[in-house]
């Protein structure tokens, strides 16, 4: 039986058992007498299971169900990202806007429902921004905890997860590759507005206001210098985003 075959069949295996994250799978003999595979056959179609997060082998205790998270897309979509990028490609453009397709399609179902203490926890958001920087800091790490706040309101675990895989992807690359000077007040007044028009109800103004910001974005990432023959990691300044 083919690799891939067995693979298939260990993960209709935990479809059809309902086995949740953490769960433990069959034992290697029970696996090798269910899959009619050889022991060999077993441990490979385990490994490659594991390392796309769906199983997870632990020596001496035995398998069970992996997290099912997106590291693994978050690992290929930044690969992917950084060397299109050295080749030339405009793979951070693409990347940044899928994001801007979610957010875009997403913040006008938030306008004037999200509940006063998001809302109040957003403005205090972005005045740590301004706080930091006046004090010449960088943003991501308020600027991450700003969209997963606004977005926090949806109540989706999947689309949360989504949405954390393309930042890390989108914030790793341009760790990496951005080289571009930015004013940061642009930022600060960019989320000021994006707060105001959720809260005002009004949707048009609330897509307005993320298109603006992603517009801001793309500017300043289409004029990234094409990148050296430096290793990957000598990293320039940051983005905003």
């Amino acid at each position: 039986m083919a690799a891939r075959d067995l693979q298939e069949r260990i993960k209709k295996l935990i479809i059809d058992r309902r086995l949740p994250s953490g769960a433990p799978l069959p034992t290697e003999p029970e696996l090798m007498e269910f899959l009619g595979a050889g022991r060999n056959s077993v441990r490979e179609a385990l490994k490659a299971l594991q390392a796309m997060g769906i199983v997870e082998i632990r020596h001496g205790f035995g398998t069970y169900v992996g997290p099912l998270s997106f590291a693994p897309l978050i690992k290929g979509l930044t690969f992917r990202t950084v060397a299109g990028h050295h080749r030339g490609e405009d793979s951070l453009l693409q990347l940044l806007e899928l994001r801007e397709a979610l957010e875009t399609g997403l913040v006008s179902r938030l306008a004037g429902r999200l509940p006063e203490a998001d809302l109040a926890e957003l403005d205090a958001l972005v005045d740590r921004m301004e706080k930091e920087t006046a004090r010449g800091t960088g943003l991501a790490t308020t600027d991450r905890a700003f969209h997963a706040t606004l977005y926090r309101g949806l109540d989706n675990t999947l689309l949360s997860e989504i949405l954390e895989a393309f930042w890390d992807a989108f914030h790793q690359v341009r760790r990496d590759l951005a080289a571009v000077s930015h004013d940061p007040r642009i930022t600060c007044r960019q989320h000021r507005e994006i707060v105001e028009a959720v809260r005002s109800g009004d949707a048009l103004r609330a897509e307005s206001a993320i298109r603006e910001h992603f517009d801001d974005i793309r500017a300043r990432v289409g004029s990234t210098p094409a990148p050296d023959h430096r290793p990957v990691g000598q990293a320039g300044r940051q983005v905003g985003g």
